[in-house]
């Protein structure tokens, strides 16, 4: 009988970093990012970052980055000790990601601390935007770039912040833009990606952010389910190519 040795390569995983600290929204957040991204069990690992910080990770373990959203704002003046711990790590573990150009994609408060970590200005001055959908339109960079060449033009995107950026960080490509908040999507060297709004996000998605979040200050209380039936027939697919792109683009075996 002749025997066939057969070798199962495993893709290095994604690390998902979350700061959610209510469980049912870091589950669903942890949820949309999986499957919108074509994420299978072994491919991903994840950290809670306002329970146990993000401290020596090893880069070489895994294939990227992805850096989700919350309620922290990285402008507010007083902040937890969790928050102050994990934006301290994050931006230890932003000067390898930078110096490596390492695979790393942020979303809504993983473009805020990226950004601010370059220099640039997030503030609660200009350019919050309401719970709700709104349309992203690419720029010239944007219409070329790997991550989001061939879509269309314009989309719909949910979002929902009470920062942002200011101005585009020094260096930084910008690729996408809204009439309410200019700074949509950046690129920064040749794979590290952050949006303001959400890639994982659909609609029942965010109802159930809406839920978790309706005494947190984005809305008053008492809108909670007529935003949430405004929203769901907002047709939002497109940001989820781009987060399912990001995933393939960076996987490693």
């Amino acid at each position: 009988m002749t025997r066939v040795l057969v070798w199962v390569v495993m893709a290095k995983p994604f690390l998902i970093l979350q700061l959610r600290a209510d469980d049912i929204a870091a589950d669903n957040e942890l949820n949309a990012f999986v499957r919108f991204g074509g994420l299978k069990p072994g491919d991903f690992e994840r950290i809670r970052l306002e329970q146990a910080g993000v401290k020596n990770v090893n880069l070489d373990n895994y294939s990227g980055i992805i850096v989700g959203g919350g309620p922290s704002n990285v402008s507010d003046t007083f902040k937890s000790p969790e928050q102050i711990q994990f934006e301290t790590d994050l931006y230890k573990l932003f000067d390898e990601i930078i110096a490596r150009d390492f695979p790393y994609l942020g979303a809504c408060y993983g473009l805020g601390i990226f950004a601010q970590f370059l220099g640039a200005r997030v503030t609660k001055e200009r350019y919050s935007e309401s719970v709700g959908a709104v349309t992203v339109t690419l720029t010239d960079e944007g219409r070329h770039d790997a991550l989001t060449k061939a879509l269309p033009e314009s989309f719909r995107a949910f979002v929902g912040h009470k920062e942002a950026v200011q101005e585009l960080p020094r260096d930084a490509v910008h690729l996408a833009q809204s009439d309410t908040c200019p700074v949509q999507m950046i690129r920064f060297r040749n794979n590290i990606y952050a949006t303001q709004f959400h890639p994982e996000l659909d609609a029942e998605g965010l109802a159930v952010r809406i839920q978790v979040y309706k005494n947190a200050g984005y809305f008053p209380p008492e809108d909670a389910r007529a935003l949430i039936h405004s929203t769901q027939d907002e047709a939002v697919a497109v940001p989820m190519k781009i987060l399912k792109r990001f995933v393939e683009r960076y996987r490693v075996k």
